[in-house]
């Protein structure tokens, strides 16, 4: 009688330790899975730990395809002393409770348009998810300000939770859910809080509308393992003056007394891409200096400094404002490849980028090379955001075709460059059909080194989302003679025709001309050869006054005062899941997507239609 519950295990009682055991098998099998990773590389000493990760999407049941509507926001504080206004925008998160392929990929992100000067901002902004499981998700949108000379204040959080999914699920429809005004900026509710107690219609709390709609069940295939976005399509170019110095990039202007003259210009661009991207495009940072690796985890001093270095960085360069221009396209078209057309400047110029394509589809160039004044935008790893791991990274250009019936290698086919084909750019508008032009991409990319036996998933995906655009891939290990005589042709064409871009900064920018111009004659003076006098030495210590003083330095320190204040609340979503990989690694993947909208704002506040091609 005493054995008689050994004898029946199913009658014994559960014992508090049983989860525990669960969870230490669990454990055991992640660490077994690692051992087996790094007996691998550690039998292979040919290369650094890293490049393409082969690593499988887990196994997961068919999920639905939903559509996120963003439309309005009431009673937000008032950030902007000088309007008594704001400029918000959503910056959102999506996690689901699917598990991860590894706990550093990064989590689905959105990102609103700004509306500027207001309180009560509408968006109407649809964002298209897939295969979200049954299991639900959780949503939480952050409000921020936006304040490029600065730094963007954040104005409260908002939280969306849905437990489950069914077909008959009846959806959200426009639902307002409370700001969360705990890790809002506290000047912008002091003068919420301020203007409430002198009128008496002002309120303290506000509301975000959200919608979620389910658009039925997603046709998966391999892809059951993961989420993705479907669409809009959006795309933003970014310009910065700042930058342009630092870089020596130049755009035609006019100075004080009407003689042209050159601004300062750096054009960063963002393609959002329609998913999903072909899973075996997987790559992972190479470690092939010792503190590499400290850099991406941010694990040691070292790596800390040059992790948030690099983070501050990609936030300065694809930073926001009002010059920024950003549109969306519902799917991928011929106006689509157009509008990517416009952003590479069709083929004028002979120009290269360098570009990062994320797990989620988003795809970062900016044009970048050997001839800049600074390194920092050649490098892959600012461009990814210190992602761990990317889809695929490398180097492009653009060529135009004198026949768009024949392919690029075709025997008497023709491209500009090198050869001069007769209607080009700048002179007369580039011809408005993209089988005219060859996209030529490879996988030039120190950093995550993406396999060359991938190139072909990539020209299809390629071909998908940039429809009548001919796709030359280039592998930088076997095709490194033809590559580089590629691109000596195009930075020959630069050289002869100029490296400036034709993009025009507008007066909204934090750096005028007139500042520019002063700040130069300022600088020539700084550096005559003459010395010894008092009036030099007076300027001397004006301009180092200035420099001091400059708004490069309130970035700084403005992103130095956001990072604290929000430091306790990104360390807790840090633990949240890492506590998710645990116990089964709950969490989705995906990166940050950028503008939406049907209507593009110009820079100098009017709209346009998103599919309209801008012209140089």
């Amino acid at each position: 009688m005493e054995n008689e519950k050994d004898q029946h295990p199913s009658q014994r009682k559960d014992h508090r330790t049983d989860a525990f055991a669960t969870k230490f098998v669990e454990k055991t099998a992640s660490w077994q899975q690692k051992a087996t990773r790094r007996a691998a590389t550690k039998n292979d000493k040919s290369q650094p730990a890293g490049g393409l990760d082969e690593t499988p999407i887990p196994n997961a049941p068919q999920g639905y395809t939903m559509k996120f509507t963003f439309h309005r926001a009431n009673s937000l504080p008032m950030a902007d002393l000088n309007s008594f206004s704001s400029d918000p925008y959503l910056y959102v998160q999506l996690n689901t409770y699917l598990p991860t392929r590894h706990k550093q990929d990064p989590s689905m992100r959105f990102r609103t348009p700004t509306i500027r000067k207001s309180t009560d901002p509408v968006w109407n902004c649809e964002w298209i998810v897939a295969n979200i499981p049954s299991t639900g998700f959780k949503l939480k949108a952050r409000i921020y300000d936006e304040d490029p000379a600065d730094h963007d204040d954040r104005l409260g959080n908002v939280h969306l939770a849905v437990d489950s999914l069914h077909e008959n699920w009846t959806g959200i429809k426009e639902q307002q859910c409370k700001v969360k005004k705990r890790m809002g900026s506290k000047r912008a509710y002091l003068i919420r809080g301020c203007a409430a107690m002198v009128n008496r219609n002002v309120e303290m709390s506000g509301n975000v509308v959200i919608s979620v709609e389910m658009l039925g069940k997603t046709k998966v295939g391999n892809n059951g393992g993961r989420i993705w976005t479907v669409g809009p399509c959006a795309w933003s170019r970014h310009l910065s003056p700042m930058i342009g110095r630092l870089a020596g990039t130049k755009s035609p202007g006019q100075g004080k007394d009407g003689a042209k003259s050159e601004r300062y210009n750096f054009q960063a661009n963002q393609f959002q891409l329609a998913g999903p991207v072909p899973s075996p495009l997987y790559h992972r940072y190479v470690e092939f200096k010792p503190f590499i690796a400290g850099m991406f985890t941010a694990t040691s001093l070292r790596g800390r400094i040059l992790n948030r270095a690099l983070h501050h960085q990609h936030s300065r360069i694809y930073n926001y404002d009002r010059t920024t221009l950003y549109g969306s396209f519902p799917s991928p078209s011929k106006n689509m490849a157009l509008q990517f057309l416009n952003l590479v400047r069709y083929d004028h110029g002979g120009r290269i980028f360098t570009y990062v394509l994320t797990l989620d589809g988003m795809w970062r160039f900016t044009e970048t090379g050997k001839e800049f004044g600074i390194d920092l935008l050649s490098k892959h790893t600012m461009h990814s955001d210190v992602n761990i791991y990317v889809a695929f990274a490398g180097e492009f250009f653009v060529r135009r075709l004198k026949s768009p019936n024949k392919e690029p290698f075709d025997s008497g086919q023709e491209t500009h460059p090198a050869v001069e084909i007769g209607g080009r750019p700048p002179h007369d508008d580039p011809p408005s059909d993209p089988a005219f032009y060859a996209l030529y991409i490879d996988n030039d990319s120190g950093t995550y080194r993406p396999h060359a036996k991938l190139l072909p998933l990539l020209k299809e995906f390629m071909q998908k989302n940039l429809p009548g655009l001919k796709i030359v891939t280039l592998d930088c290990g076997a095709d490194a003679e033809r590559m580089e005589k590629l691109k000596k042709e195009q930075r020959d064409k630069k050289k002869a025709e100029g490296k400036g871009t034709v993009v025009m900064q507008d007066d909204g920018s934090s750096l005028s001309s007139s500042d520019e111009e002063e700040l130069e004659e300022r600088m020539r003076e700084y550096d005559e050869e003459e010395e010894g006098t008092t009036k030099k030495e007076k300027k001397k210590r004006t301009v180092k006054k200035q420099i001091k003083e400059s708004k490069v330095a309130g970035w700084m320190h403005g992103d130095r005062v956001r990072e604290k204040r929000e430091s306790k609340e990104d360390v807790q979503e840090v633990d949240e899941k890492s506590q998710g990989e645990d116990g089964g690694g709950k969490q989705s993947n995906g990166e940050l997507i950028q503008e939406e909208g049907e209507m593009v704002p110009k820079a100098n506040g009017d709209v346009v239609d998103g599919n309209e091609k801008l012209r140089n």
